[in-house]
């Protein structure tokens, strides 16, 4: 699955399955631990989340799932597809079932790095102006691309996720269909924090609540836990655990593929092909509606060719009544045998009453 056949997929997962796919996004800057300064409304945490002030910082996160997925080992899905480089489909699927630390850094939306840290390897990307670089030090493989200069912030990545991007698609997906409280504050990675709840009103979605840390000061999402229905653990976790609001030096976003490395140059879209993109990013699939218990419903011909195919797709999905499905106490996919898919953060039940009508 190519990067750009990936993107057209990815964007049809629902708003409340993105803790399982949604890729990395590099933010930050700002403020001290200490109590959150009350009174505080729900609503004007959110607004003060989504205005957030943070853009400089370095620091550490951590990430973990809980789905209900066996554990895939990231030299199996390399074997099984070749790498788990940034953006491959290998790398989706070990974000679904393994838990990473990532070191990251900021100084503005154009310098950014981030450092995945596995147990035998280690992949990096980095943006340096209009320079974009990708490491994996498993492949010893280095991709190398330059970025239009409209554009905005480096593609993102599948390798971990951060909790400031999370939690914006999260609160994009809040409306009507959501209940939003605060609990008692909270102290993230030494920074105090409002804390943030979602709760779907919808009675059909494995989602169960959502809690969001908010920095007091700045605005900056520093955790998030997506809870399902039956489960006491968070089904994801994403949070800072170390986290210096500063500008980094200057020297971490300075990249030279190591000595031997196999260096790809790729080709980006053209910024024209980028906002076509970027304007239809967040458009419903065929048959969706809002809320967290819509579903997705992607036509055969909108598939990913070979999607079924793949062994890692077939090693997770297992038979359903009129296809595969792939479960997780989280979100559910549902691969139709008329070449269909449809998805939501619904029982597999949903799905197959969907596919139907």
């Amino acid at each position: 699955m190519n990067a750009v056949t990936q993107r057209r997929w990815l964007r049809w997962i629902p708003a409340a399955a993105v803790p399982a796919v949604v890729a990395v996004g590099l933010l930050a800057s700002g403020a001290t631990a200490g109590s959150p300064p009350p009174p505080a409304t729900p609503e004007q945490v959110i607004a003060l989340a989504a205005a957030h002030t943070a853009r400089q910082f370095s620091g550490t996160m951590e990430q973990s799932s809980d789905l209900g997925l066996p554990s895939i080992p990231g030299q199996a899905l390399g074997a099984a597809k070749g790498s788990t480089s940034f953006g491959s489909e290998a790398a989706l699927l070990e974000l679904l079932t393994s838990a990473h630390t990532a070191k990251v850094y900021a100084d503005g939306p154009a310098r950014e790095r981030v450092q995945v840290l596995d147990q035998l390897a280690e992949r990096d990307a980095v943006r340096n102006g209009s320079d974009l670089w990708t490491y994996d030090s498993a492949a010893h493989a280095v991709t190398h691309a330059t970025l239009p200069s409209t554009t905005a912030a480096a593609p993102p990545s599948a390798a971990a996720v951060s909790p400031d991007q999370l939690a914006q698609r999260l609160l994009a997906a809040a409306g009507p269909s959501t209940a939003v409280s605060l609990a008692q504050p909270a102290t993230v990675a030494g920074h105090s924090a409002y804390t943030l709840v979602l709760t779907p009103k919808a009675a059909g979605t494995l989602v169960a609540s959502v809690r969001i840390a908010v920095e007091a000061q700045t605005g900056l999402p520093l955790a998030v836990d997506v809870y399902a229905k039956g489960q006491d653990a968070a089904a994801f976790h994403a949070a800072f655990t170390q986290l210096t609001l500063a500008a980094p030096d200057a020297s971490v976003f300075a990249f030279t593929p190591p000595a031997g490395a196999k260096v790809t140059q790729q080709q980006l879209p053209s910024a024209t092909g980028q906002h076509r993109q970027t304007t239809g990013k967040h458009a419903p699939a065929a048959g969706t509606s809002q809320g967290w218990d819509s579903i997705a419903v992607i036509p055969a011909d909108k598939v990913p060719a070979g999607l079924k195919d793949q062994p890692l797709m077939k090693q997770l999905a297992v038979p359903a009544k009129g296809g595969r499905v792939i479960s997780t106490s989280l979100f559910t996919l549902l691969l139709t045998d008329d070449g269909r898919v449809l998805a939501g953060a619904v029982p597999a039940a949903a799905l197959e009453a969907a596919a139907t009508r």
